[in-house]
């Protein structure tokens, strides 16, 4: 092998090495200050409520590390609560709060962690997250550590927390209403292309490959038709502001607006008791979906809520409010944080601002 040739290839492996060398020693360091997150709590021994979905591939063997692990750090009241068809996170998490609980804990994917949510907003208790689902938005927008359990139950064994903003979609035409507080979401609300997307996703894909799953269900809906709407929405400053025959592809309302990759919503922040709206159309078959992903990689580059010079085909209408009210010509589906709630013709959105209190890493 020639001398210069050698030489790269020494520079390459020596670069890989450090590389690998920083990776490691970052992750060392990461694991020291969550361990000196717990060694820091006061030994007041909170109740700890674990409410888990069994659904999840990782739930027997989190199952098994949580029990260990709280034996470990010398946690004594801890339980654990089975979510079911029957009973969802919501459900367990009312459970966990009438059997005493001080500290809610959702082990699972987003589904779980939104219903847990859902009752723990505005209940004076704090929620904590183990992400063991596909996605795990939610915890990735939150900083809460994914694919590494010791370290999530770090943070939700330890005091650092804050105080988020729990969206709302109500269903106003369904019969089974569960409208008293509406469905609760965390990430982003949704109908149209978006829903159909999620509902036609097979699940053993997603295990398989993961987020590309989304985007093969999603190849089969490109050409489905357009929804029309009258949309009005509550701006910051209280002034409603309504179009009619709102023609779009997708309505999506956001709190988080970061998915692993792209950033759908630059301008969202899950504490500022505003909700994001993004109102999404193409034209032109593919050149117009190929023009809305040069869109959405023009904000993930630019960190800013605008559209691609060159886009041509494509619509990405975003505005900020309160509250949301939509009428539509037909129905359509709707989703909340990946959960389909069905085909309905009246939505209303609204937000509960820093209504709840979840565990997050501590800052530096």
């Amino acid at each position: 092998m020639p001398i210069p040739a050698v030489v790269i290839l020494t520079i390459l492996a020596a670069a890989a090495i450090v590389v690998t060398a920083v990776v490691l020693i970052v992750r060392a360091q990461r694991r020291h200050r969550f361990a000196m997150q717990i060694l820091a709590r006061d030994d007041d021994q909170l109740s700890y409520a674990f409410v888990i979905n069994p659904s999840k591939p990782q739930a027997a063997a989190a199952r098994e590390r949580i029990q260990q692990y709280c034996r470990d750090k010398g946690i004594r009241e801890f339980s654990f609560i089975e979510t079911q068809l029957d009973r969802d996170g919501r459900a367990c998490a009312r459970m966990a709060l009438e059997r005493g609980a001080n500290v809610v804990v959702a082990v699972g994917g987003d589904g779980t962690v939104r219903t847990v949510a859902s009752a723990m907003a505005s209940s004076d208790h704090v929620m904590g997250i183990i992400p063991i689902g596909t996605g795990n938005l939610f915890a990735r927008n939150m900083g809460i550590p994914v694919g590494d359990l010791d370290a999530a139950l770090a943070v939700a064994t330890s005091h650092g927390s804050t105080q988020v903003d729990v969206g709302r979609m109500a269903l106003l035409d369904a019969d089974d209403q569960d409208q008293g507080h509406g469905h609760a979401f965390l990430i982003i609300a949704g109908i149209g292309f978006d829903a159909l997307m999620i509902d036609d996703t097979d699940p053993n894909l997603k295990k398989t490959v993961s987020w590309l799953a989304y985007f093969i269900s999603g190849a089969k809906h490109l050409f489905a038709p357009k929804y029309t709407a009258d949309i009005a929405i509550t701006r910051p400053d209280q002034v409603t502001q309504t179009n009619t025959s709102v023609t779009f592809r997708t309505f999506m309302a956001g709190n988080c607006g970061e998915i692993p990759g792209f950033s759908l919503m630059p301008d969202a922040s899950y504490d500022d008791g505003i909700l994001d709206f993004e109102i999404i159309d193409t034209t032109a078959g593919l050149i117009g979906w190929a023009n809305l992903f040069g869109d959405v990689m023009h904000q993930t580059i630019t960190r800013k809520s605008s559209q691609s010079p060159l886009s041509t085909n494509s619509t990405i209408v975003q505005l900020q409010g309160t509250k949301a009210e939509i009428r539509l010509e037909k129905p359509a589906l709707a989703q909340v944080d990946g959960d389909i709630l069905g085909e309905t013709r009246h939505i209303a959105l609204s937000v509960e601002r820093r209504a709840l209190d979840v565990r997050v890493p501590q800052s530096d």
